[in-house]
Order: structure tokens, then sequence, then C-alpha cells
């Protein structure tokens, strides 16, 4: 799902708002969200899952084409752990 389509499934539930004003809700929601990350906040939404930033050391690896070594650089990447009550309704009849 792009944003745009959540966009358009969110205006066609909530009635009483235009698609620039939900369009704006959205952005809000996820500008928040990326603002906490950057922070090094965890965010948590009940039922749905968690969010958090890991830190990844650098390390050196090999190219796989030429065998060459190469540093890779530390970086940091996100972590999503899923919810149960999500997870659960996923797997729903398995």
């Amino acid at each position: 799902m792009t944003k745009s389509v959540l966009i358009e499934k969110v205006t066609e539930k909530v009635e009483g708002l235009t698609k620039k004003q939900v369009e704006a809700i959205i952005n809000t929601v996820f500008d928040g969200m990326k603002d906490a990350l950057a922070r090094g906040e965890k965010i948590e939404i009940r039922g749905f899952g968690n969010f958090r930033l890991k830190q990844r050391d650098g390390k050196v690896a090999r190219n796989p084409k030429t065998g060459e070594k190469v540093q890779v650089p530390a970086k940091k990447a996100l972590h999503f752990k899923i919810g149960k009550p999500f997870h659960h309704s996923l797997n729903r009849g398995e």
C-alpha cells in the first residue's frame, strides 16, 4: 500500500474531511514518527507493533564479483516487531 492509497482509504472511511486534510494528518503522524526515531525513541502502537532504531557496527565484507575486501561503515537500521494481535490476525486459519 502506498501513502496515496492510504490517504484515499482514510478519506473514504472518515466523513467530513477532505483529501487534503487527511493528507495533512497522515503527514503529521509520519513526521512525528520520524522525529521520535531520530531522537532515539521507541514507537509503540498497541495491537500493531513497535518501531525502533538499531545500531549496526561497521564490518569488512567481500565483493562477491571480485573477491576484494570492502569496508562497510556503521549505520542505523529500522527494526519493526509485530504486535501479538496483529500477528494472530495475519496467521488466522493456519
